[in-house]
């Protein structure tokens, strides 16, 4: 009876035969347990964000305490990105191979080991190696929360929800601004890493509690696609196959590199060069710097969530990704390269701009909707790969020009750039930002379904 049992067999009447026979389940899931699933790794998905934009809040610290300039702080940043990148394919078929529990709770405590050796080593070279242990850790975050939404909930609500785990990655983001900017300046820098690595050992303890792969584990009806319920069977390099295989569709090749226009953009800016620019250009406090930036991260988060609801009401994803692609172009010019800008019109033209940014979230239902169903968890791996080599090349890449640039004047103890060098360096975000345009405007579209 519906309410008193979670399972049921298709046929009655043959007792010996039904004994023998596996139950089928017929109740989906509650909301309550399907979120409470979804927001662990949700969590550790905004830990991910954390850890990935704190160092724009600690420039100063960390050049003083390391003795670097800007091209090591871009590396420093970005060593995190290219192991994020390096784990893409990894984390894509490792998630169709162990699951999204197993993997959720290797990359929690692996980040949280990561964690603990940056804020405890004073070697530069050994604090690249750490920050890229956490990257290569945390880039399990975002494919298993897609993996969970995919298993847990109807699959009309994929996009929504895809921009709700957006959203929340982006709460990460902006307590890595004004929230820690005030703890680093109250507390020793290396102590505040060090707490956040025991808040990522909570994760671990939630993951092994409470996450499961499948709604069938806890006895109710999957969401997923029959195909896809359970961890495949198939050899890791069968599966590194299908992910060649994968990228033979057009618009995934397309799509991987129109990635990294939006989040390289968005993470070169507001996750490490936004704040010293901000200082440089209107003299704000570094406090005031990161709150601003910290605003763009809120628009940019809301966006995330309103964008993937709107393409599914739609029944398009082009139309609204390209459009915020072409916006955001147009307003990252005039934030860098239009004069005499007042502080209050910048801060509202960086807002729309970060909004129209948020179209970002619709590469993964569009990548996900041009290749076969099977390749969930590659092509999810490979679309993530390419919103990260947009900052993993475009942070070093400006902290070079940055230092190509510079006057040789340092501010207490730390080499300090004008706004015209950055204004040179942040060419590379425009060129990026209109490659993208040019890519997403020959993808061809789905209409919000399975076309191969």
């Amino acid at each position: 009876m519906p309410g008193k049992i979670s399972t049921e067999f298709v046929a009655k009447g043959a007792g010996s035969i039904a004994a023998e026979s596996p139950a089928v389940p017929v109740r989906t899931p509650s909301a309550w347990l399907s979120w409470s699933v979804w927001s662990v790794a949700a969590l550790f998905y905004l830990i991910a964000f954390y850890v990935r934009v704190s160092p724009a809040v600690m420039t100063g610290e960390l050049m003083r305490d390391f003795g670097i300039g800007a091209k090591n702080l871009g590396n420093l940043s970005a060593a995190y990105f290219y192991a994020y990148v390096a784990m893409q394919i990894p984390t894509g078929v490792l998630v169709d191979t162990w699951g999204a529990r197993k993997l959720l709770i290797a990359g929690s405590i692996s980040a949280a080991a990561g964690t603990f050796l940056f804020g405890f080593t004073g070697n530069f070279l050994l604090a690249c190696f750490a920050r890229a242990a956490v990257g290569g850790a945390t880039a399990v975050a975002w494919v298993v929360t897609l993996n969970l939404v995919m298993h847990w909930f109807a699959s009309r609500r994929f996009a929504m929800l895809s921009g709700v785990s957006l959203f929340v990655g982006n709460i990460g983001a902006l307590v890595a601004q004004v929230p820690l900017r005030f703890l680093v300046e109250h507390f020793p820098w290396r102590s505040v890493i060090l707490a956040s690595g025991v808040v990522i050992l909570a994760v671990t303890a939630l993951a092994f509690a409470i996450v499961r792969n499948d709604p069938s584990e806890y006895g109710y009806s999957s969401q997923a696609p029959l195909s896809l319920q359970h961890p495949s069977q198939d050899s890791v390099w069968s599966l590194l196959k299908g992910f060649k295989q994968a990228l033979a569709y057009r618009n995934t090749w397309l799509i991987f590199f129109a990635q990294g226009g939006f989040l390289g953009a968005m993470l070169a800016f507001a996750g490490l060069w936004g704040p010293p620019f901000l200082i440089a250009r209107f003299h704000l406090t570094a406090t005031r710097a990161a709150a601003l930036c910290s605003l763009m991260l809120v628009f940019w988060a809301t966006a995330c969530p309103i964008m993937g609801y709107l393409s599914d009401k739609m029944g398009k994803r082009k139309p609204i990704y390209l459009t915020g692609a072409a916006a955001a172009l147009v307003g990252w010019v005039v934030l860098f390269y239009w004069p005499h800008l007042s502080l209050i019109t910048f801060t509202i033209i960086a807002a729309l701009t970060s909004f129209c940014a948020g179209a970002i979230i619709l590469g993964f239902a569009f990548g996900k909707e041009s290749v076969p169903q099977q390749y969930f968890g590659t092509i999810t791996g490979g679309v993530n790969m390419g919103n990260m080599l947009g900052p993993m090349l475009l942070q070093p890449g400006i902290g070079w020009v940055l230092d190509k640039q510079w006057s040789g004047k340092l501010v207490n103890g730390v080499r300090a750039y004008s706004a015209a060098d950055f204004r040179t360096a942040f060419l590379l975000i425009v060129v990026w930002s209109a490659l993208s345009v040019i890519l997403i405007s020959l993808t061809k579209e789905t209409s919000c379904k399975q076309t191969a």
